[in-house]
């Protein structure tokens, strides 16, 4: 037959989009701690380990799927990016989504590695906070955006905050702080995403802030 057809593996417990934000199943601590580290695998795999360079454009809950055994893969490759060897990223028309966006992709068109590991950050504050990154039900105004909350948190030492369970304290302090960095308005203070895993990993220390990520007001707002 001249027909073709994909076969993809079935991802039993869906999206982590429609997991995450409901109580019934809503992943545990340490499934939402393997849940991050096989996403920034994945990405890994994208940006440094296939033969042609892949930017995913596209990093979100949404396209995160879960297995039974709450292992993550990441799908939805609509936008993605080839890279040839001679280049280090390209313009291409803002096609993203709200609020997981890098700002050098709205204001320039600009895409590199450097726009998943964006992405991946506001994905990584979303995993810790089992909320979304954009709410307006909220207790002040400082938490409507969720990375100006985490800010606020890491910056008052308030990390219980922003989770409803026991968790540990390193872990928790190590992926908010690598979450935090991932979303730095620049995209070289921006970690790679093989070092992201170490840092998540606690194997690589984690480089003091610059600055408050600021640009994801902007990035709601497209």
């Amino acid at each position: 037959s001249s027909k073709k057809l994909l076969v993809y593996e079935f991802m039993s417990k869906g999206s982590l989009a429609d997991l995450l934000f409901n109580l019934e199943t809503r992943p545990l601590w340490r499934d939402r701690v393997r849940i991050a580290l096989d996403v920034a695998r994945g990405l890994l795999y994208l940006h440094d380990e296939c033969e042609v360079q892949i930017i995913h454009c596209d990093i979100k809950l949404r396209n995160i799927l879960i297995d039974d055994s709450w292992r993550a893969k990441i799908s939805d490759f609509g936008l993605a990016k080839l890279l040839m060897p001679n280049q280090t990223g390209i313009v291409a028309g803002v096609r993203g989504s709200r609020g997981y966006m890098a700002p050098e992709w709205q204001n320039s068109g600009l895409i590199t590695v450097k726009s998943d590991v964006y992405s991946f950050g506001v994905v990584l504050l979303e995993i810790i906070c089992c909320r979304s990154n954009f709410e307006v039900n909220v207790s002040t105004a400082d938490e409507v955006l969720l990375s100006t909350w985490v800010y606020n948190c890491f910056v008052a030492g308030e990390f219980n905050k922003l989770v409803e369970e026991e968790v540990d304290k390193i872990t928790l302090e190590r992926m908010v702080k690598t979450g935090l960095l991932c979303i730095q308005d620049e995209p070289n203070l921006r970690p790679s995403m093989k070092n992201v895993i170490l840092m998540l990993e606690g194997t690589m220390e984690i480089p003091i802030l610059a600055f408050p990520p600021l640009s994801h007001v902007n990035s709601l707002s497209h």
